[in-house]
């Protein structure tokens, strides 16, 4: 177990699991972060989206304005972290078809 993982975060993600909407997601999250958090957060996701379609970090930079070494972590958590980032787009991608 992690030591980040407590009795609060561990409600936490119990209530984002428990999230049925994208109206109810948004305000969620709108309450739990800031504009700008949010909007870091997804630019995250975008990250890890190109480079599993194999995008090089110039291309990533220009679409998403995001610096490289924003993409130097993502691309770590995609090759070493706990899969969240591929289990994300993978579940986008059967929304999708």
């Amino acid at each position: 177990m992690n030591n980040w993982h407590t009795e609060s975060t561990d409600r936490l993600i119990k209530a984002l699991a428990r999230v049925k909407t994208e109206e109810e997601c948004y305000a969620l999250m709108e309450d739990l972060c800031t504009i700008k958090k949010i909007i870091d957060i997804s630019q995250r996701l975008e990250v890890a989206r190109l480079l599993s379609q194999n995008k090089n970090y110039l291309e990533i930079t220009k679409q998403t304005g995001v610096s490289t070494a924003t993409i130097s972590r993502v691309n770590k958590c995609l090759e070493y972290g706990s899969g969240g980032y591929r289990l994300a787009i993978d579940k986008l991608e059967e929304s999708e078809d």
